[in-house]
């Protein structure tokens, strides 16, 4: 049996949130299912470079390229998008904010509307990694929901040599920094906090980054805001051990991988009301409305000052983090699979 799936985001060290879900399926379901053959694929612009990666045992390498690799038994797009045409198709939907809102460029959102659609039209069945996302490809692009099965990510498991926590008046957001994730909204409201804490944002500069940079420079509290940029997996540990509060106030998200990062690490949330982070954060985060610059300032300035308030969500956040699992994840992927198979 010969299953192929989208590797080509998989690569490299810094993986963004497609990457790390395409690292696990892949690994995951390769470690699972020896009796099973992989074909991890890449797009013609990363294939030379993925032989820079060693592969699972079962699982060899193949160019994806228009109807390239022939005949599988069954492909799985990782990042919605399907180019050809194949026996039994099952594509991953993360999100669909090009749709739904002014977050990239005109071109990027053509051309990501065009994917998505036709990536709906060939897939047989259709992953979506949230409850939320489900139904924006049920409504946005008109799939049957008798085609959708929703399958969450999983937890970044912590590092076997993770130090304790030793917390500071730190006020952690981790994310691109872009007009989707709501920066300039949360620079606001960090100006309403207490004087002895800081921001610090890590994550990559994206869509509407300078916006966000330019209300930084403009702010009376610019020196307690860290501009990180990207930071890789043990950095970021780092700051996840050492903040107090994770803030989360995103316009739009499929799922919001970085919540269970921070409910597992013991740091409590805030995050928004819209979108799927409720769904994600259930019980164990302080929700507040993203579009309300007073809203997530007295978010803020509650998580900040009462200490009861973090200890409740933390223990909250520890159980419910637990509750999502990539063996799970690769577990559900495989039945939907079966589903075509058979």
């Amino acid at each position: 049996m010969k299953i192929a799936l989208d590797a080509t985001y998989s690569l490299g060290p810094n993986l963004s949130g497609v990457g790390v879900y395409s690292r696990q399926i892949l690994d995951g379901l390769a470690m699972a299912h020896p009796e099973a053959n992989f074909l991890y694929c890449y797009r013609p612009h990363r294939f030379l470079r993925s032989f820079s990666d060693a592969l699972p045992r079962n699982s060899s390498r193949r160019l994806l390229w228009k109807n390239w690799p022939r005949r599988p038994d069954l492909f799985h797009g990782l990042n919605q998008r399907i180019d050809a045409c194949y026996r039994r198709t099952v594509s991953t939907f993360h999100d669909l904010f090009v749709l739904s809102g002014d977050y990239s460029t005109p071109d990027f959102r053509a051309r990501f509307a065009a994917q998505a659609r036709a990536a709906a039209e060939r897939s047989h069945l259709i992953i979506a990694v949230s409850r939320f996302t489900a139904g924006q490809v049920e409504q946005l692009l008109k799939v049957d929901p008798a085609r959708i099965r929703v399958i969450p990510h999983g937890t970044r498991p912590l590092p076997p040599e993770a130090k304790p926590a030793n917390r500071e008046q730190m006020i952690l957001f981790v994310g691109a920094i872009q007009r989707r994730k709501n920066v300039v909204r949360l620079v606001e409201a960090f100006e309403g906090v207490a004087p002895g804490w800081k921001l610090v944002l890590a994550g990559s500069f994206g869509f509407g980054a300078e916006e966000a940079l330019a209300r930084i420079e403009r702010s009376p509290r610019k020196n307690d805001i860290q501009v990180l940029g990207y930071v890789p997996d043990q950095a970021l540990e780092d700051l996840y051990r050492r903040a107090s509060v994770f803030a989360f106030p995103s316009l739009d998200e499929g799922f919001g991988m970085p919540l269970l990062d921070a409910m597992a690490r013991g740091v409590p949330i805030l995050t928004s009301n819209v979108s799927a982070m409720p769904e994600v954060a259930g019980d164990a985060a302080l929700l507040v409305d993203p579009s309300d610059v007073a809203s997530l300032t007295e978010g803020l300035r509650k998580l900040t000052t009462d200490g009861a308030l973090r200890a409740d969500l933390v223990q909250k956040g520890l159980k419910r983090s637990g509750q999502f699992s990539w063996e799970k994840a690769v577990g559900e992927t495989w039945h939907v699979y079966q589903e075509l198979l058979d």
